[in-house]
């Protein structure tokens, strides 16, 4: 597609793995590679899904940290706008021209809800709550800069992180916010976490009914004391089926489908595949750096390359090799045929796709065998 964002020079000495029309065989490894085929079309997957349900999705930025990203979701995929998890974040992605910014958490301290107001005269922006004491900073916060800020009170629908009680907690705090200057109630945030990688297609529903219920009857006691949700969000790419069909979220915050990684694969479908609607779009690239035992070869592309938390990265492509263990440098990888070669290349899956981009400056965009694009992550160890 013609509207893939380039940075046609890199400025030398940024940590710039690659140039544009390099062969990707001339990648500096480790990198972060986008295949823009499989990019594109798990953007347009999303879009015509929402669109057919009609439905908004805002896609959630924690993802990739991103503002080409975050834009072109906006512009290809028909997001509303993002969500981002830290007012750092935020304002990385409002500077780079995201205009439509949900901070799907809590911010509770002092200094970071008056940069959340001093955000909001350049952007529409939106936080959870889920403590009447934040609703009485957040509402002096907005005064004082003279803003508007949006908030989403936070359900507690089965994830056992944030947020309050379903029912008539909700509406406490949603009428705490209504009649507070400076705010305006916009909805519920009920995002179930601790579905989305479930891998039992049954369980996975069960969960996401139960909170779909609970979300349900809060709308409905909400609607009874004269407050509108007009969002009604949650939902990530593990569970949006099932909250995109139930008449009840009106606002998806997938995240991960863009790219997809290992662990998302071995979340399972009704019959007991693979989802498989989305491709892998994200690798980490990385080259045979030695082998000097017959059956083992290392790769450049160890700890420090990416997030383990959700297992090892997979190999793209091969079954006759496997990458068994790693340490802060380097990746051992099976080689029971001796089929690796110093300086061959391979492309890993990882494990977990958000913390593994967090650690990386540069996305380098391939299409074709050849480098098309690089983008920054933006919002790179923005973390307060």
């Amino acid at each position: 597609m013609n509207a893939i964002a380039k940075i046609t020079e890199p400025v030398v000495g940024l940590n710039v793995p690659a140039s544009i029309g390099m062969p990707l065989e001339e990648v500096a490894t480790p990198a972060l590679i986008i295949d823009l085929d499989a990019f594109e079309n798990n953007v347009k997957l999303m879009g015509d899904y929402i669109k057919a349900q009609g439905i908004r999705h805002r896609a959630h930025a924690k993802t990739h940290k991103s503002a080409d990203i975050a834009l072109y979701q906006i512009a290809h995929g028909g997001a509303c706008g993002v969500c981002c998890q830290k007012v750092s974040e935020a304002e990385a992605l409002v500077a780079g021209g995201v205009k439509d910014v949900l901070v799907s958490n809590q911010v509770v301290d002092p200094k970071k809800i008056d940069r959340l107001a001093m955000m909001a005269k350049n952007a529409r922006i939106l936080v959870c709550v889920d403590d009447l004491g934040n609703v009485d900073d957040l509402s002096a916060a907005a005064v004082h800069h003279g803003v508007s800020i949006e908030c989403l009170v936070e359900i507690d629908c089965g994830a056992g992180r944030c947020g309050v009680v379903w029912g008539q907690p909700v509406v406490d705090i949603a009428k705490n916010i209504d009649a507070s200057d400076g705010l305006t109630f916009s909805g519920i945030q009920a995002y179930q976490g601790a579905a989305q990688h479930v891998h039992d297609f049954e369980e996975r529903k069960d969960k996401i009914e139960t909170a779909v219920s609970q979300v349900a009857d809060t709308v409905a006691m909400l609607k009874a004391e004269g407050l509108e949700c007009d969002i009604v969000g949650g939902a990530g790419t593990g569970s949006y089926y099932f909250e995109g069909t139930s008449g009840v979220y009106n606002e998806m915050q997938c995240g991960s489908y863009i790219f997809m990684d290992a662990d998302y694969q071995r979340v399972l479908d009704e019959t007991g595949k693979e989802i498989s609607e989305f491709q892998n779009s994200l690798f980490i690239w990385t080259s045979i750096m030695s082998h000097t035992k017959i059956d083992k070869a290392i790769c450049d592309a160890g700890l420090k390359a990416q997030s383990v938390d959700s297992g090892l990265p997979v190999i793209f492509g091969r079954d006759d090799v496997e990458y068994i263990k790693c340490s802060d440098e380097h990746g051992v990888i099976s080689d029971p045929n001796n089929a690796l070669k110093l300086n061959d290349k391979l492309k890993l899956v990882p494990g977990h796709c958000d913390p593994t981009c967090n650690v990386y400056d540069w996305y380098v965009g391939v299409r074709g065998g050849k480098v098309e694009c690089l983008w920054p992550v933006t919002a790179r160890g923005m973390a307060y």
